[in-house]
């Protein structure tokens, strides 16, 4: 009787994880449709970025709270580090990621972003040693040809700051994979949820200080209504829900599972773009998506 109703039971709270990581992939990869969307506004990527990060940091701000009263404090060490961190992976990485969205397709930029996982692979090789099965090269090769294609057929169609927005990206991607691999043992100590939150907190702060810098203040409230509606979306659905939404699932299901489903990410802003931007969908492109996905695939299945 109870071996009837455990496995379907235990199969809804697997799809129902599965459901979160793919939703939570598809709004985090729809941030670069949103940006693309504002920039029609005539706004730049610190205006995007810094409209994003102050309607997100209450959200952050009150788990960062809820997290330090019910968690035991933490050395001054370990705020260091999560400042580093949160310098590192939210703010220098998104702001990069924001730059070459300035200047390239929405789907060749989140293709970029998706070889995050590859970079990780090779810092670990090159610095710390980490062997590497010919699998794992074989998959490093096809998600990079795969990429190469998109990036020559956006290169023809796009003009000579593709590659100056693609480099940027690629900056986004490497320094984000970066924070990844310095995070591994402090997420262990300090909790995934916690440490996103101080993260998250962080890189607004910096963010503000930044645009204080570079614009006049008074920039931030003469914005056109649907900058700061886009804003809002980018805050909550593309940047806040994801997240927790993401760490629910991979509790649920476990990271391996997780990352597979993040596959749809660059499948979605492809179609996304497509719809919303007006940006082709050609033969070369989902031919280089396909060998992207292919070789991300093959990489979260040695994980495992």
């Amino acid at each position: 009787m109870t071996s009837a109703v455990h496995p379907p039971a235990h199969r809804q709270a697997f799809l129902g994880g599965l459901l979160l990581a793919i939703v939570g992939a598809i709004f985090f990869s729809a941030k670069a449709i949103v940006a693309k969307l504002m920039y029609r506004y005539q706004v730049d990527a610190v205006m995007v970025i810094t409209l994003r990060m102050v309607f997100a940091f209450p959200m952050f701000f009150a788990v960062a709270i809820w997290k330090s009263r019910t968690n035991p404090p933490l050395a001054r060490a370990d705020y260091l580090r999560i400042t580093v961190l949160g310098l590192m992976g939210y703010y220098l990485s998104s702001f990069l990621d924001f730059l070459g969205l300035q200047y390239i397709s929405a789907g060749l930029e989140r293709l970029i972003l998706f070889l995050t996982p590859s970079f990780v692979m090779l810092i670990a090789f090159l610095f710390f040693k980490r062997k590497v099965g010919w699998i794992e090269w074989a998959a490093l090769l096809v998600s990079y040809f795969g990429t190469v294609l998109v990036l020559m057929h956006d290169l023809n169609t796009g003009g000579s700051n593709v590659m100056l927005g693609s480099a940027l990206v690629l900056g986004s991607a490497f320094t984000y994979s970066i924070y990844l691999i310095s995070s591994g043992e402090l997420v262990r100590r300090v909790g995934a949820v916690r440490l996103v939150a101080y993260a998250m907190c962080v890189s607004s702060v910096a963010c503000v200080i930044q645009f204080f810098i570079l614009r006049s203040p008074g920039e931030l409230l003469t914005q056109a209504a649907g900058v700061y509606q886009l804003s809002l979306f980018n805050s909550v659905f593309c940047t806040v829900l994801p997240v927790f939404l993401t760490m629910v699932a991979v509790e649920r299901i476990g990271a391996p599972t997780a990352a597979q489903a993040g596959l749809v990410g660059p499948v979605s802003t492809l179609f996304m773009g497509a719809a919303l931007l007006d940006e082709p969908i050609t033969g070369i492109q989902l031919t280089g998506t396909a060998l992207v996905l292919a070789g991300m695939w093959l990489l979260s299945r040695k994980k495992v």
